[in-house]
């Protein structure tokens, strides 16, 4: 079966706000955020794509141009079943504020039964990716055979998600997982099972600098819902 590259969107305007964005229209990528998405035909340059596929919003679709333009032969296919989760009455608040909730302890604890008022559960959000993945696996196995492999743009939970998946983990345990901005996530599929072959890679170590705190980027006491901003 087909390898997968998981591709964070870019780091958005949301991200260095501080935002919830969720499906909020007019999200872009913020200039740090084009220069990631800038260099990502340089990072995938050796690697042949047999399709590239994205969340229908913005953030995604732009992180992903870089490459089509590279690649002029390639399409670029939408797939709505990988969009952000709809966080509902949350979408478009600050993430500070957000934390004084008491579902957000549901969510960072026992998120198979975090459901966001007014959205979608986070159980609901895993099955359409996962869905998604696999439907999509199929469709460039049947087109390109077993050994191509192809691009999804996504989001942080998205991509954390069917990482658990793949790796056989309970959702109450993908906030375990961290994946930032532009980073590249690979999963390699089989017959029999998935194996993860790269998570979160962006060839930046900046996560790992001590803040002025004594502590790091890496240190944060909860999952930041949605993903984070990654390094500065």
């Amino acid at each position: 079966m087909p390898t997968l590259i998981l591709v964070r969107h870019g780091r958005s305007t949301a991200n260095t706000a501080g935002v919830l964005a969720g499906r909020t229209p007019g999200v872009a990528l913020d200039e740090r955020g084009a220069a990631q998405s800038a260099a990502l035909p340089a990072r995938l340059a050796r690697v042949p794509l047999a399709a590239v596929v994205s969340s229908p919003l913005q953030r995604c679709r732009e992180t992903v141009q870089p490459l089509l333009d590279a690649r002029p032969r390639l399409t670029l296919h939408i797939e709505d079943r990988i969009t952000e989760c709809d966080y509902g009455d949350w979408s478009g608040r600050k993430l500070a504020e957000l934390n004084d909730e008491p579902l957000m302890e549901v969510v960072q604890q026992h998120a198979s039964a975090a459901a966001f008022p007014g959205g979608e559960t986070m159980r609901a959000m895993q099955a359409r990716a996962v869905d998604a993945v696999r439907d999509w696996n199929t469709r460039v196995e049947e087109t390109h055979g077993p050994e191509a492999t192809y691009a999804m743009c996504s989001h942080g939970d998205i991509i954390k998600a069917l990482v658990a998946d793949a790796l056989g983990l309970h959702l109450d345990l993908f906030q375990r997982i961290s994946v930032e901005p532009c980073s590249i996530t690979v999963i390699r599929y089989t017959r029999l099972r998935p194996y993860l072959v790269r998570l979160g890679d962006t060839g930046d170590f900046g996560s790992l600098v001590p803040r002025e705190d004594g502590g790091s980027a890496a240190d944060a006491r909860d999952a930041a819902v949605g993903g984070g901003a990654g390094a500065a």
